[in-house]
């Protein structure tokens, strides 16, 4: 059976880098609280790498550690390892990482939780490679987001995928025997001229609906045309249509508390890209 979600990446793995904008900025967010954690990390694991974009950058803050980039997608990889050919690359599943018990110093995930079926079951894998001593330091998308587009469908089918909220994903952690989480969230806003354009954005990020069922025919385009035109209520002042996007970062350690000095959460606010 061929994974969605692989299917979908690997789609889009050459022109990627174009449209990902949203996830280069989540991802300079995510490096910026890595900063604070006073550690000489030797064995990083980037989950969800896609591209390279922030292996890239881990591979700048810490040149002397030996980095594994894992996505499910192998097109992606191959995109990656064109940019970092001194880096390691692996194409696996996150619930079933080939990593050995407790080798590694600081994991890293940026936007890749809200893809999975089984958040705890990652988390628990996450745990397994972590030494007590190390690290993790992940974002994953909110229930907020694109609310607008959820709220535009006047059908009964769900077009746009369930996320998680913070207390859940606090929850997973925690059972997963991870340290201290923390976790704090952020909104970010998009906007478009037009309602499709957001979705061709969506398309070529390789976004997919995994509760999507197939429709087709007359009521499926007039189900289309009635989200285009429910969508128009939310034109703000400048005639442009919004797409929020909510964020949710967290940070967990091993087993054994390190000597870190304190993170800060900071002040929820809104960004427009």
């Amino acid at each position: 059976m061929v994974n969605k979600t692989s299917q979908a990446f690997n789609h889009v793995a050459t022109t990627y880098d174009q449209w990902s904008n949203l996830q280069k900025a989540v991802g300079e967010d995510l490096l910026e609280r890595i900063q604070w954690l006073k550690i000489n990390p030797q064995r990083i694991l980037d989950i969800g790498a896609g591209t390279g974009y922030l292996t890239k950058k881990l591979s700048q803050q810490y040149e002397n550690a030996d980095i594994y980039a894992i996505d499910i997608a192998l097109q992606m990889l191959k995109q990656a390892s064109q940019q970092l050919p001194s880096q390691h690359f692996v194409c696996a599943d996150a619930t079933q990482l080939p990593i050995a018990n407790a080798s590694i110093d600081l994991l890293v995930s940026n936007l890749m939780l809200q893809w999975c079926d089984d958040i705890q079951m990652v988390f628990t894998e996450f745990a397994r490679v972590l030494k007590p001593n190390g690290a993790i330091f992940f974002s994953t998308f909110g229930p907020d987001t694109l609310h607008e587009l959820r709220q535009s469908w006047t059908d009964d089918v769900a077009h746009v995928n369930s996320f998680l909220d913070m207390h859940n994903v606090g929850d997973a952690l925690l059972q997963a025997n991870l340290a201290d989480p923390v976790l704090d969230v952020d909104w970010f806003q998009l906007t478009y001229k037009e309602a499709k354009h957001l979705l061709l954005d969506l398309k070529n990020i390789g976004s997919h609906n995994n509760n999507s069922q197939n429709r087709s025919g007359l009521l499926g385009k007039n189900n289309f045309q009635a989200m285009l035109k429910a969508y128009e209520k939310y034109r703000n002042s400048d005639g442009l249509l919004p797409a929020t996007y909510e964020v949710i970062y967290g940070h967990a350690l091993g087993k054994q508390l390190p000597s870190v000095d304190t993170i800060p959460i900071k002040q929820v606010k809104f960004k427009k890209y």
